[in-house]
């Protein structure tokens, strides 16, 4: 283990400092169907405890999850590797901003013995961009997957990964170390991307998706959109549209919400049933797995998920034409 340390909270202005110049956007009130319970649990206490034993990040803190008091009593996190810093600045994501440290060493193998500690069946790994780096991170993702695979054989692994921009060979090194699911976010429609996903490319990212399952046609992939910063409801069912021409398996779909007065404004509140439609829709264009609700996010419920993902494959194989 790489020694246990406690991790000093940036101010808004340290995390990011890009956003510093922007006209503040006022923060809106939540609807009912938002709200959740801060945390305090003794599990949720725990899983802190151990992050912090580990020297571990985690996407649950650094992007403010709703549902981290809901998932860490049950001892489910979602990893971040590669530091916290991210070199990215996507005007929706409270991930701090800036150039990022040296990568840990020991992470893989500190992460390991913690989903060990947690006894979890199913880990979600995710990082920040690594532009600064000639791979991007993928050697490192490729690591932290094999020492999981080492020391808890039977956990399943779920990873969500930066676009790898520019990084030759990237996704086929990530893909050939074999998650079990493949996810990178598209999170909002092309005609956002200048925006909300300044360094990004919606293409790009498309196809990284459509790129995995020419590695490996039986890893799953999955992807995400938020709803909330703009777009129209045509303009989510092309994405759709889009995920399933690159075989895409898995999407999910969630609210937006503004982390602070300096992040993108919000433009309204999707309802329960808004969502609903969009999850009836994407089940038939032919998605194995939706998950669409106000308060989804990527590794939300992850891990029941992916046994229904798995179970919808056998089911769809099983009632294929027997040549």
């Amino acid at each position: 283990m790489d020694g246990s340390h406690d991790k000093l909270p940036l101010s808004r202005a340290e995390r990011h400092p890009e956003k510093a110049h922007r006209v503040d956007n006022p923060i809106r009130r939540k609807p009912e169907w938002i709200r959740v319970r801060a945390p305090n649990s003794p599990e949720y206490a725990e899983t802190k405890r151990l992050m912090r034993q580990y020297g571990l990040s985690t996407v649950c803190e650094e992007a403010a999850c709703p549902n981290i008091g809901e998932c860490w009593k049950q001892k489910h996190a979602t990893f971040m590797i590669m530091g916290e810093i991210c070199t990215r600045a996507c005007a929706f994501c409270n991930v701090a901003t800036g150039k990022p440290g040296a990568l840990n060493p020991h992470e893989p193998a500190n992460i390991a013995e913690a989903v060990g500690k947690l006894g979890l069946g199913h880990v979600v790994v995710t990082s920040v961009d690594r532009d600064d780096l000639d791979d991007g991170g993928a050697g490192h993702f490729a690591e932290v997957i094999t020492a999981l695979r080492k020391s808890a054989p039977t956990t399943t692994i779920e990873i969500l990964t930066p676009d790898f921009m520019r990084k030759a060979g990237a996704v086929e090194a990530v893909a050939a170390a074999r998650p079990d699911v493949f996810n990178h976010n598209l999170e909002t429609v092309p005609r956002l991307y200048p925006t909300i996903r300044p360094g990004a490319r919606y293409f790009t990212s498309l196809r990284l998706l459509a790129r995995v399952k020419e590695v490996d046609a039986s890893l799953f992939t999955k992807s995400g959109l938020m709803v909330g910063l703009g777009e129209t409801r045509e303009e989510i069912l092309q994405v759709m549209d889009d995920l399933r021409a690159a075989d895409v398996d898995f999407l999910t779909v969630g609210q937006y919400l503004q982390p602070t007065p300096k992040h993108a404004p919000l433009d309204r509140f999707w309802t329960p049933a808004e969502f609903e439609e969009l999850a009836r829709l994407a089940r038939a264009k032919g998605f194995l797995m939706v998950s669409a609700s106000p308060l989804t996010r990527s590794s939300y419920h992850a891990g029941d998920d992916f046994a229904r993902l798995r179970a919808a494959r056998a089911e769809r194989l099983a009632a294929l034409p027997r040549a």
